[in-house]
C-alpha cells in the first residue's frame, strides 16, 4: 500500500467522521429547533391564555363600572322625581281652601291647648288672621297670644310662655312624617 492509498484512505476516515459529525450536529440543531418551538408554542399559549384572562377580567371591570353609573343615574332621577312630588304636594295642601286651612288650624290649636296650658301661636302671614279669630273665639285658649309670622306653608308652632317647650304642627312636618313612613310604597308605586 502506497502512501497515495494510505492518504485517501484517511481522507475517506476524515470526510465520514465530518459527515458524521455534521450529521449528529444537524440532529442536535432539529432537536433544539423543535424544543425551541415546542417552548415558543406554550409561551404563545401561555400568553394568549394571560391576555385572554386579562381582557376578560377588564371587560367585567368596565361593564360593572358602567352598571354603577347606570344605576347612580337612575338612583339620581328617582331622587328628583321625589323631591318634585315633595315639593308638589306641599303645595298641594298650601293651596286648599280656607276652609280646609280654618278647619285645621282648629284642630291643631286645641291639640296644642292639650300639651300646653299658656303659649305663643305662630303662623306664616296667610294664616294669621285666621289664627287671631280662633285663639279669640275659643275659651280654651284663653291663655295663648298670636306672635309673629314664621315661614311654613300652613300649620302653626307654639311656645310655652316660659320657652321650654315648642310644638312643631306645620304642615312640612307632618308631611314629613308621612313622607318618612310611606317613602317606601311611593317609590315602589312610582319605579315599579
Amino acid at each position: 500500500m502506497g502512501l497515495e492509498a494510505v492518504v485517501n484512505e484517511i481522507r475517506e476516515k476524515g470526510r465520514k467522521e465530518v459527515e458524521a459529525i455534521r450529521a449528529g450536529t444537524r440532529a442536535d440543531v432539529e432537536e433544539i429547533l423543535r424544543d425551541a418551538q415546542a417552548r415558543a408554542a406554550e409561551i404563545k399559549m401561555s400568553a394568549k391564555e394571560e391576555a385572554d384572562r386579562t381582557v376578560t377580567h377588564v371587560v367585567n371591570q368596565e361593564v360593572s363600572a358602567a352598571n354603577l353609573v347606570v344605576k347612580r343615574q337612575v338612583l339620581n332621577a328617582q331622587k328628583t322625581l321625589l323631591d318634585q312630588v315633595y315639593s308638589t304636594s306641599l303645595a298641594a295642601v298650601g293651596d286648599l281652601p280656607a276652609e280646609f286651612h280654618e278647619k285645621a288650624l282648629t284642630d291643631l290649636l286645641k291639640r296644642a291647648a292639650k300639651e300646653i296650658k299658656k303659649g305663643v301661636v305662630h303662623a306664616n302671614e296667610r294664616d294669621l288672621p285666621v289664627v287671631e279669630e280662633i285663639v279669640s273665639r275659643l275659651k280654651t285658649l284663653s291663655g295663648y297670644t298670636v306672635g309673629a309670622p314664621v315661614d311654613i306653608p300652613g300649620g302653626i308652632i307654639v311656645e310655652s310662655t316660659d320657652g321650654e317647650l315648642q310644638l312643631d304642627y306645620s304642615y312640612s312636618t307632618f308631611l314629613d312624617e308621612v313622607w318618612e313612613s310611606g317613602l317606601k310604597d311611593a317609590s315602589d308605586i312610582l319605579f315599579t
